[in-house]
């Protein structure tokens, strides 16, 4: 049990123990660390953070956070608007890009099918993906969500809505292991996935026949 002698500093580390893995003695080193900080500093942290809040922005066509109401890589004209990769979140989206292995844009869910968690494909942007597929040329879709139970039932569902619209479903190849979160994997092993991605008939034939 800590103790404190400062209700300001209590509060503080209260709330920077609410962040995701920050324990209540992390957060008291931050929050001294804070103390001890040149103040410019502090004030170029905490104008930081409001701006995720006040100024980022979800792009239009890919649901991407954005600076922009579109972001840099839909607005890049050397990348391929033909080739859509279908991410979980912007983690994985990152992931991938960090490979410089793929030139297409992304196309982001929020999550995966997970009806344990109340998860349905009404709460993802499933319907925005199916849009986008029936009115562009899209050559192929790149599934690129986790290898858990969550991201294959998601990964069929998406192929059953899809299927004969393009040309192309696939996933990446199964040198990412079962189970595996795309942002834990390291980036030679993820862009080898990207590069050698299959079909996804081939690797669900038998089921879905």
């Amino acid at each position: 049990m800590l103790t404190f002698y400062s209700k300001i500093l209590e509060t503080a580390v209260n709330e920077i123990a609410k962040l995701p893995g920050i324990g209540r003695r992390t957060a008291l080193r931050l929050a001294l660390h804070l103390v001890n900080a040149d103040p410019n500093e502090v004030e170029t942290l905490a104008l930081a953070i409001t701006e995720l809040k006040s100024s980022l922005k979800i792009c239009k066509c890919c649901f991407a956070i954005s600076d922009h109401d579109v972001c840099e890589i839909c607005a890049n004209s050397k990348r391929n608007p033909n080739i859509i990769c279908v991410v979980q979140d912007i983690r994985d989206m990152i992931a991938i890009e960090n490979t410089s292995q793929y030139s297409g844009v992304y196309h982001v869910l929020g999550g995966v099918i997970s009806p344990v968690d109340g998860i349905g494909p009404a709460q993802l942007k499933l319907q925005e993906l199916f849009h986008r597929i029936e009115n562009n040329s899209v050559e192929e879709v790149i599934l690129a969500l986790p290898s858990t139970a969550e991201g294959d039932t998601t990964n069929f569902y998406i192929y059953k809505n899809c299927v004969g619209k393009t040309a192309k479903i696939s996933l990446l190849a199964r040198g990412v292991g079962v189970g595996e979160e795309l942002e834990y994997i390291n980036e030679i092993t993820l862009g080898r996935s990207l590069l050698t991605r299959v079909s996804f008939e081939m690797q669900y034939g038998r089921v879905i026949s």
